[in-house]
């Protein structure tokens, strides 16, 4: 079965541009482009014998960490790369708190792309990896489930149960045993607090 690789990013000349560095460590891999974090989500749960996500953190739908943390929930087992403009020198270890594998600047050199590809689908450390222990908050964050996550996120929004059910097409109850779980893995009492600390590390809009 052929390889693929999902680029997520809303630059086509940029997806381009990391195109041709994976044809150069995968020659033979299928390209998945994505314009949103909408688009990469149902791409990373169709393709077939993914091997890697390239993902820029600024898609259209995603706000602060929460395409990472979606895509991860999605398929866990695949390494995620962030691809980003950001020079803020503690995203890269927020990338990884979420879920990623690493960070890689835009601005970066075609060979330092391709290495950071090679060693990301070998699951070796990052140039930029550190050993710092994350907040097991963050660890619970990012073991979420789908479900579980979209419901958070739909509660960052401000949304009820009663459409959060109807857009996720469950039951209330389901919706409010999802959030049951969601505030015992954060150790939280109630849905602010939740929200509260999900937007703390940066998976929603600032309150």
């Amino acid at each position: 079965m052929t390889e693929s690789v999902l680029i997520a990013d809303d630059h086509p000349l940029f997806r381009q541009a990391l195109t041709l560095a994976v044809r150069e460590v995968l020659p033979d891999a299928r390209v998945i482009e994505a314009g949103t974090l909408a688009a990469a989500a149902r791409a990373v749960g169709e393709a077939d014998a993914l091997r890697l996500i390239l993902l820029d953190l600024k898609m259209p739908g995603a706000t602060g960490y929460s395409g990472i943390a979606l895509l991860h929930a999605e398929r866990p087992q695949i390494p995620i790369l962030v691809v980003s403009s950001s020079d803020a020198p503690e995203v890269a270890e927020e990338v990884r708190a979420f879920g990623a594998v690493g960070f890689l600047r835009k601005d970066s050199d075609l060979a330092t792309i391709e290495q950071t590809l090679e060693a990301a689908l070998r699951n070796e450390p990052l140039p930029d990896s550190s050993d710092e222990p994350v907040e097991e908050v963050r660890r619970e964050v990012a073991s979420l489930t789908p479900t579980q996550l979209k419901v958070l996120l739909a509660v960052l929004e401000g949304k009820l149960n009663k459409q959060i059910a109807y857009e996720l097409s469950v039951t209330e109850a389901t919706v409010k045993a999802h959030m049951t779980a969601v505030m015992r893995k954060l150790d939280v009492r109630n849905r602010t607090q939740a929200a509260l600390a999900a937007q703390a590390l940066g998976l929603g809009p600032a309150a």
